[in-house]
């Protein structure tokens, strides 16, 4: 824009791109020119420079001579008292890649006694502020004072929240204007380049709202051939739009002090009045050294609060981790120490979320709406967030906003949906504004400020305390924690799993020596029996022949465990051979083998399609073997016995179930049936080694898959179990 901007018709889009730096013209109440900064040569003025300095044509020689002088120097800026022509002047300059811009402005009445001014109010303010410690104290020092230096009729000090709403802290005035302490700005009273602005220019001056600008000849700069920049001129025009606004609010004339905490804008101090009102450069000086003051002074404060609270925050931390190593998990813990829990983000309740469910306490919302809002964080992509109103995002949540508004959540895992979250409920209170919110803009034939700023009342609902930067701090920190938890877990287990491999190995080993070496002697004790029954048998007495087979079946008992035994141990040492099996055939071979016990039994066998498996041929036939076994055995007492066999091929998987219609057990026991040597009927009813069923759940998990046992108590048992095909299996081939 190579004009100045006199005509305030402005688009919405326009409104947001504004060239608030180049307005291509300057506040006419002093008067501006761009030299070379090495030769001096005047490369741009604003169009009132002969009215406002008396200067036709280049630099007088005493300023020149000032200015040489100064750019040659590390002095960042310029300001002088000094006679420019006839006249005397306060002038000022900084540095610009488009050149030296110099400013001229008329001087206060009597430099040494404003001087001296200065100085008592600056040294009366230090003294001030450090007799208080809250930042509502030190703000109403502060608008005291700057009220003092200017005297506008109303100064304002107002903070900016995390979304740009201005807070007023403080006021000091003369009753001239309305007063606006406590009330609210909407956040668009400020445009974000605004915002920007006022980070890098502290201080901004507008001595009468209804000036026309004085234009910048050329528009374009010799050096560069775009705008000059003004966004450190004192004497920068601003938009037309804040000009109306400034009317629309009964201001003839403001002057603004940023206020800036951490590189970023706090808040402003604003000083108003109803007329037009000049503020001299030293006075500005001296606001914009107070503003500095201001601002490490609130820095230093929210420093300090912060600190406070990490360290009660990070002592809450250690006393939960603390507790938490004694839990058999983290999730125990945290559910054993819901208070510690909560308090590790002043929150009302909390909740953790992995692949075993969901733990929450306090005030939380229901488990099913923590499982989507879980759902919702991961497919954001996020690995934390802090809101204080999940109904603004998520509309469903309005149903349980009264408990738990605001959401601080942490992601505990890179590969689960697993979270740490904290609740706040919803806050209802009355936010008084200086004017509706909503209606910050209106529209006609071109783009208006708001007009009202008479006092408005909502209610604000749906939103919950906001999360501080303390608060997000210790979410994140005891994530670490929780991982650190996790991992350390996962090391203890590893190790402790190593050393139990390595004793099942020993373990394995000591019962196959054992079962070999006692496999011989209980053959010696049924054979000598056996001998002795055949030589003396018929000298006996039946007390003595009753005694010798009670020797002989014991021994054939022992024996057969033994054998259990020796077959139990050998599956952990064995390697797996795997190839195709005709599950069919293989139940054909087990019944064939089982024809000489069953004579006499009235016997059922129904068997289904059984699809072929991908295992190791001999191990499923002990499978088999045992568990057609059961199925006989506990069917005994029924006439005719039903067996059945079925099978069904699953996507990855095949699925095996024999089931009787016998004596069944209590569904409650069913976690003792793969156990070894466990037993749900005594051995007078049923003879066994109690090792079958372990023999089955030890090869099934070797080959990677699954059983499960089903019984009704006189009603029957089956068992099922799985086989995972080729793919998944051991060792495919």
């Amino acid at each position: 824009m190579n004009d100045v901007t006199t005509d305030p018709t402005i688009d919405l889009d326009a409104c947001a791109a504004e060239p608030i730096r180049i307005p291509g013209g300057i506040q006419p109440h002093g008067a501006l020119m761009v030299v070379d900064p090495v030769t001096l040569e005047v490369l741009q003025a604003s169009s009132n420079l002969p009215d406002v300095t008396g200067l036709v044509g280049g630099l007088p020689e005493a300023l020149a001579a000032e200015l040489r002088d100064w750019a040659a120097s590390d002095s960042p800026a310029f300001m002088r008292t000094m006679a420019v022509g006839a006249r005397n002047l306060q002038v000022s300059a900084h540095r610009t890649a488009q050149g030296l811009i110099v400013e001229f402005e008329e001087p206060p009445a009597s430099g040494v006694e404003a001087r001296d001014m200065l100085y008592l109010r600056l040294r009366q303010f230090l003294e001030a502020v450090g007799e208080v410690d809250d930042i509502p104290a030190i703000a109403a020092i502060a608008v005291r004072e700057v009220r003092a230096l200017t005297g506008f009729d109303r100064v304002l000090l107002y903070s900016f929240d995390a979304e740009g709403v201005g807070t007023v802290l403080a006021e000091n005035g003369n009753e001239v204007l309305p007063s606006y302490l406590n009330l609210r700005f909407p956040a668009a009273d400020i445009p974000a380049q605004a915002r920007e602005l006022y980070k890098l220019s502290r201080l901004r001056l507008i001595p009468d709202a209804n000036y026309e600008p004085a234009p910048i000849e050329p528009p374009l700069s010799p050096l560069d051939g775009r705008p000059l920049d003004l966004s450190f001129a004192a004497l920068r025009s601003v938009s037309p739009v804040h000009l109306e606004y400034m009317r629309n609010m009964g201001t003839g004339s403001s002057m603004s002090i940023s206020i800036l905490v951490e590189g970023e804008l706090w808040g402003l101090i604003s000083g108003h009045s109803r007329d037009p009102r000049r503020v001299d450069a030293q006075v500005r000086t001296a606001c914009d050294v107070l503003g500095q003051i201001l601002s490490l002074q609130i820095e230093a404060r929210e420093q300090a609060v912060r600190t406070a609270d990490r360290l009660a925050l990070k002592n809450v931390e250690a006393e939960l981790v603390a507790k938490l190593s004694t839990a058999l998990n983290y999730q125990t813990g945290l559910g054993d120490n819901a208070e510690l829990w909560k308090q590790l983000a002043r929150a009302e309740g909390a909740a953790v979320v992995t692949e075993e469910g969901v733990l929450s306490v306090g005030s939380a919302p229901p488990e099913d709406q923590i499982r989507r809002i879980a759902e919702r964080l991961s497919e954001m992509d996020v690995t934390e967030l802090a809101i204080e109103s999940m109904a603004q995002r998520w509309p469903e949540t309005e149903a349980f906003a009264e408990r738990a508004s605001g959401l601080l959540a942490v992601s505990i895992s890179q590969i689960h949906s697993n979270w740490l979250m904290w609740f706040r409920p919803e806050v209802i209170r009355t936010v008084e504004w200086a004017g509706e919110p909503q209606k910050q803009r209106e529209l006609g034939d071109r783009l208006h400020p708001r007009k009202s700023f008479q006092l408005w009342k909502e209610q604000v609902r749906l939103r919950a305390t906001p999360w501080g930067q303390v608060d997000v701090e210790s979410a994140r920190s005891f994530r670490s924690s929780i991982q650190n938890f996790v991992l350390r877990r996962a090391e203890e287990r590893a190790e402790l799993t190593n050393r139990l491999v390595e004793i099942n190995k020993e373990l394995e080993s000591f019962s196959y020596s054992i079962s070999h070496d006692l496999r011989a002697p209980f053959r010696h004790v049924v054979g000598f029996a056996e001998l002795l029954n055949d030589r003396a048998g018929e000298r006996l007495d039946p007390t003595s022949r009753h005694y010798l087979q009670s020797i002989t079946d014991a021994a054939l008992s022992a024996g057969q465990l033994v054998d259990d035994l020796l077959n139990f141990s050998q599956l952990g040492r064995a390697g797996l051979k795997f190839s195709r099996v005709d599950v069919s055939k293989l139940v054909a071979e087990v019944r064939r083998s089982m024809e000489p016990e069953l004579e006499g039994r009235e016997i059922e066998w129904r068997v289904g399609a059984l699809p072929s498996a991908w295992a190791d041929p001999a191990m499923i036939r002990q499978v088999l073997q045992n568990l057609l076994h059961n199925a006989l055995k506990y069917s005994a007492g029924r006439n005719p016995a039903i067996v059945t066999i079925e099978g069904e091929d699953l996507s990855d998987s095949t699925s095996y179930t024999v089931s009787d219609n016998g004596v069944g057990f209590d569904p409650a026991y069913a976690h003792k049936l793969f156990g070894v040597f466990q037993r749900l009927h005594r051995s007078e009813e049923f003879e066994g080694t109690g090792i079958g069923l372990a023999l089955v759940k030890r090869v099934i998990d070797r080959h990677g898959g699954t059983i499960t046992a089903h019984g009704v108590v006189d009603g029957g048992a089956s068992f099922t179990f799985t086989l995972p095909k080729r793919l998944r299996a051991e060792h495919p081939e």
